[in-house]
C-alpha cells in the first residue's frame, strides 16, 4: 500500500493506522447511513475518520485560503497556526479509501457520499485553488463535463462564499453548489445543485422539544417537497441536536440531518433503519 502523504502531527490527530484499518477490515462492518451529515467535521477528535467508522455519508469541511494553500478550520487565525491542509485533512485519505474499496468510499453502498467544502474566505481566490487541488483527484469525483454528469465516489458542493455564477458558466466542473431555498424554482439543475440548506431557524420556530406544531410542521414539509420535485436534497443547519427533533426532521422529508453527536444519531438512524 502506497504511503499516505500526511505530516507525523495530523497522522496522529488523524489515528493513520485506524485510517488504514478502516481502508480495509472496518469498513465492512460499518452501515453506511444516508441521512446523515457530520456538521464542522473537523472539530471532533479524529476528523473524517470519526464520521466514517460511524457511517456518515455527508461529511462538512470549513476551509480558509491562507498565504497559497487551503486550510481545514473556521476562523482566520492570527500568526502561526497548527491548522491541516484540506489534502491532508481530506482529499488524501478519501483518496485512498476509494482506492482500497476500489472506487467507493463504502463497499457496496451505491448511494451518494458527499463532502460539503464550505468555503470562509473570499470566494473566487478560494474557489481557483481549490479547483486546482481537486483536479489532482479527479478520478474520485462526481463530475460534470459538457453537459454529462458522471458520479463519482466522491460528489464535493460548496457552501458558504460560494462563486455561484463562475461555477454555473463552467463547462467542466469538479463541484456543484449548495443551494438556499430561494434558489428553488430558478432552475438550477440537481447535478449543478444537489443540496439545498438553510439555517433551521429562517424555516421555523420549534425548539425540537415535545410535539411540533402543525404550521411548523407543514413548512418542513413545503420546503422538502418543493426541493424534491427538482432532484434536490434538504438539509438544515443550527437544528436542534437531539433525537425528537431528528425524528421530525426526517418524517417531514429532511434528508441530511445536521449534527454534531455522531455516535447518537448513528444509534437512533440505524434503529428507523432496522424498523422498515
Amino acid at each position: 500500500m502506497r504511503h499516505i502523504n500526511i505530516s507525523t502531527a495530523l497522522c496522529l490527530s488523524l489515528g493513520c493506522l485506524q485510517l488504514l484499518f478502516f481502508a480495509t477490515d472496518l469498513a465492512a462492518q460499518v452501515v453506511p447511513l444516508p441521512h446523515a451529515h457530520a456538521h464542522n467535521d473537523y472539530q471532533h477528535e479524529q476528523p473524517l475518520l470519526d464520521a466514517l467508522s460511524h457511517g456518515f455519508t455527508s461529511i462538512e469541511a470549513d476551509v480558509l485560503l491562507i498565504e497559497g494553500e487551503l486550510y481545514v478550520g473556521h476562523d482566520m487565525p492570527q500568526g502561526s497556526h497548527t491548522l491541516p491542509t484540506l489534502k491532508e485533512a481530506y482529499l488524501e485519505p478519501l483518496s485512498r479509501i476509494v482506492h482500497n474499496h476500489r472506487g467507493e468510499v463504502y463497499p457496496d453502498f451505491g448511494g451518494d457520499f458527499y463532502l460539503m467544502i464550505d468555503i470562509k474566505t473570499e470566494a473566487e481566490a478560494t474557489y481557483q485553488l481549490l479547483k486546482q487541488q481537486l483536479a489532482e483527484y479527479q478520478s474520485m469525483l462526481s463530475i460534470d463535463g459538457k453537459g454529462q454528469y458522471q458520479t463519482g465516489a466522491v460528489t464535493v458542493f460548496l457552501s458558504g462564499n460560494r462563486p455561484m455564477a463562475t461555477i454555473s458558466g463552467e463547462s467542466m466542473r469538479m463541484v456543484g453548489l449548495d443551494g438556499r431555498p430561494e434558489d428553488l424554482g430558478k432552475n438550477y439543475a440537481s447535478d449543478l445543485m444537489p443540496v439545498i440548506s438553510e439555517n433551521y431557524y429562517k424555516v421555523i420556530r420549534w425548539n425540537g422539544e415535545g410535539e411540533i406544531a402543525a404550521a411548523d410542521y407543514q413548512k418542513l414539509t413545503e420546503l422538502t417537497a418543493k426541493a424534491h420535485a427538482e432532484g434536490k436534497k434538504v438539509r438544515l443547519w443550527a437544528s436542534p441536536d437531539q433525537e425528537n427533533a431528528w425524528a421530525t426532521l426526517k418524517k417531514a422529508g429532511v434528508d441530511l440531518i445536521n449534527t454534531d453527536r455522531l455516535p447518537e444519531l448513528k444509534e437512533y438512524l440505524l434503529k428507523g433503519y432496522a424498523n422498515h
